[in-house]
C-alpha cells in the first residue's frame, strides 16, 4: 500500500487545459500551457472542441503543433454540426449559439474525455490530476467535483471586468441591467455611474462588461442570457482556484477586494512574458511585414488591429481609412476578410491606396507579439481586448481605444482613466477624429505622457514575470498548494 502511494506521488502531474473556443480564450491558456509543460514538467492535454479544431487546421494548422512529446491536443463534440462549403475566413459561429450548445452538451463529452485519458493503455500518459478550464465554461466543475480532482478556473480578462462581472445580479437587482427599450442606449442611462463596486472609484455603466452586443440588450432574449451569465459567475466561486492574465502592480486596488471574496485568486500575468524565455515566435512571422517595418523609422508605424471577432460597416472602414491616410503617418494595417458586418465585401477606395502607398501596409494576418515588440511600432489602435491590451502594456506600447464588445470597453476605461496610456476613439468613427487622435499619439505632448507612463507599465510587467517576481510566485504557488495538492 505504501509503495502504491509512493509511486503515486511520484506519478508525473496531468494537467487538462480546457479553454472556450474563441482565440481570446485560446491564446493565454496555451501559453499557461505551455510554461507548465516546458518549466514545470507537466503532461498536458489541450482540449477543443470538434469545430474549433477544425476551423484552427484550416485556418493556422502551426497553432496545432504539438509542442514536444508529453503535450497533446484532443477534442471533445460541442453538440454542433460540421459546417460545409464555407470559406476558411468565414467559418465562424454566432458566439452565443456555441456557448448554449456547449453548455448542454459539454458536460457528457468531457466527462467521456476524463475517462477516456484515465482509462488509457498508453503508459505514456499519466493520469489526469487537474483541469484549468475558462471562466465561461463551468460546467467543467459538475464533471471535476464528482471525480475529485481540482479545478482551476481562467479568466482571460483583467481583475476589474472579473469584479464588475461578478457583481451582474447587483446590477440586474439594482435596474441597470437588461435595459428596458433601445432609448435606454442614447437616453443618458448609459453614462450612471457605479460607485459600489469594491476597489472601483466610479465607472460609467458603458463601460461594465457586456459579454453581449448593445442591441441584445433589449431584445427579448437579453433575461436568459443576464442569467446564463449570472449562473456562469456564481459557480466561479466552487472553483479550486481563479487564476487571471494580470499582475498586482497593475491592478492591486481591485486584487485585495477580490481576495477578500475568493479563497484563491492568483494574478499570474502577463502570461505571455512567463513564457518569454523559453518560447519564439519567429517561426510564425511574416517576412514581407517585418522587412516593411525595418525600412522604417523607430517608433513611427501605427499598428491597427481589430481583433477575431469585431466587425464593422463599410462606412466606419472607410471613415477609419481616409482618417489613416490623412494623419500622414506611417501604419501597418491588419484587416480581417471577414471584418465587416455580415461578411460583405471590403473595398478601400483608388485614392486611399494611391494616398498610402509609401506610408501604409495592408495585411489580412500577422503575428501580434513579434510585430507589437518590432521597434519601429510605436503606437497600437486596438478594440482593446485583454489579451492586445496586456500585450501593449508589456511593451510599452501606447494605443488608441476603440472597444466594440465584451469586456473591451471596460479595458478601454481602464487603459484611458486608470493607467494613463491610452485616448479613445468614438464607436461612429468620423476621419477628422481618426487623423487628430493618430497624430497626438505619434506626434503630440499628450502621445509623449502616454508613452513614458507605457514604458513605467512595460517596467512593472517584466518585473512581476520574472524569476522571483509576483506573478511568477503566484504561478509557483498555484502549483504547489492547487495543482499538486493530493
Amino acid at each position: 500500500m505504501e509503495a502504491a502511494a509512493m509511486k503515486m506521488k511520484k506519478q508525473q502531474p496531468h494537467a487538462v487545459c480546457f479553454p472556450f473556443p474563441g482565440q481570446g480564450h485560446i491564446n493565454p491558456m496555451l501559453k499557461l500551457a505551455k510554461f507548465l509543460h516546458q518549466q514545470k514538467g507537466f503532461h498536458i492535454t489541450f482540449v477543443h472542441t470538434e469545430s474549433n479544431y477544425n476551423r484552427l487546421l484550416k485556418s493556422n494548422p502551426n497553432s496545432l503543433k504539438v509542442p514536444s512529446l508529453g503535450f497533446h491536443f484532443e477534442t471533445i463534440s460541442d453538440g454542433l454540426p460540421p459546417l460545409e462549403n464555407v470559406d476558411d475566413d468565414d467559418d465562424l459561429r454566432n458566439t452565443n449559439q456555441e456557448y448554449i450548445s456547449l453548455t448542454t452538451n459539454g458536460p457528457a463529452a468531457f466527462r467521456d474525455l476524463l475517462n477516456k485519458l484515465n482509462n488509457t493503455n498508453n503508459n505514456n500518459i499519466p493520469p489526469v490530476s487537474c483541469v484549468i478550464s475558462d471562466g465561461v465554461i463551468v460546467f467543467t466543475l459538475q464533471v471535476t467535483q464528482e471525480m475529485g480532482l481540482p479545478n482551476v478556473i481562467f479568466w482571460p480578462i483583467s481583475a476589474i471586468a472579473f469584479m464588475c462581472t461578478l457583481h451582474f445580479p447587483h446590477l440586474r437587482q439594482r435596474g441597470y441591467l437588461p435595459l428596458k427599450d433601445e432609448s435606454y442606449l442614447t437616453n443618458g442611462h448609459m453614462e450612471k455611474s457605479i460607485d459600489w463596486i469594491p476597489g472601483i472609484d466610479s465607472i460609467p455603466l458603458k463601460y461594465i462588461p457586456k459579454h453581449i452586443p448593445d442591441a441584445n440588450w433589449t431584445t427579448a432574449e437579453s433575461e436568459d442570457i443576464l442569467n446564463n451569465i449570472i449562473i456562469e459567475v456564481s459557480r466561479t466561486y466552487e472553483a479550486s482556484a481563479v487564476i487571471l492574465n494580470t499582475f498586482d502592480a497593475l491592478e492591486s486596488n481591485i486584487l485585495k477586494p477580490l481576495s477578500s471574496m475568493i479563497d484563491h485568486i492568483y494574478p499570474i500575468g502577463p502570461v505571455h512574458l512567463l513564457l518569454k524565455e523559453i518560447s519564439s515566435n519567429k517561426e510564425y512571422g511574416d517576412d514581407c511585414i517585418i522587412q516593411w517595418l525595418n525600412s522604417k523609422d523607430e517608433k513611427s508605424v501605427i499598428y491597427i488591429n481589430h481583433g477575431t471577432s469585431t466587425t464593422m460597416t463599410q462606412e466606419q472602414l472607410i471613415e477609419l481609412a481616409f482618417g489613416l491616410a490623412n494623419s500622414k503617418q506611417n501604419f501597418l494595417w491588419i484587416i480581417r476578410p471577414n471584418l465587416l458586418v455580415g461578411g460583405s465585401n471590403l473595398f478601400l477606395p483608388e485614392q486611399f491606396l494611391a494616398e498610402i502607398k509609401d506610408r501604409g501596409k495592408i495585411a489580412s494576418w500577422c503575428n501580434q507579439e513579434e510585430i507589437i515588440n518590432h521597434p519601429s511600432v510605436g503606437g497600437f489602435l486596438t478594440n482593446c481586448g485583454w489579451n492586445s491590451a496586456i500585450e501593449s502594456l508589456a511593451v510599452g506600447v501606447p494605443m488608441i481605444c476603440w472597444p466594440f464588445l465584451g469586456d473591451q470597453p471596460t479595458s478601454c476605461f481602464c487603459l484611458c482613466d486608470y493607467w494613463g496610456v491610452g485616448i479613445e476613439l468614438n464607436k461612429d468613427v468620423k476621419r477628422s477624429e481618426v487623423e487628430r487622435v493618430v497624430r497626438e499619439l505619434m506626434m503630440g505632448e499628450k502621445g509623449k505622457e502616454l508613452k513614458k507612463n507605457a514604458l513605467e507599465w512595460k517596467k512593472k510587467a517584466e518585473e512581476a514575470s520574472r524569476l522571483g517576481g509576483s506573478s511568477y510566485l503566484n504561478l509557483d504557488k498555484l502549483i504547489q498548494e492547487v495543482l499538486l495538492s493530493p
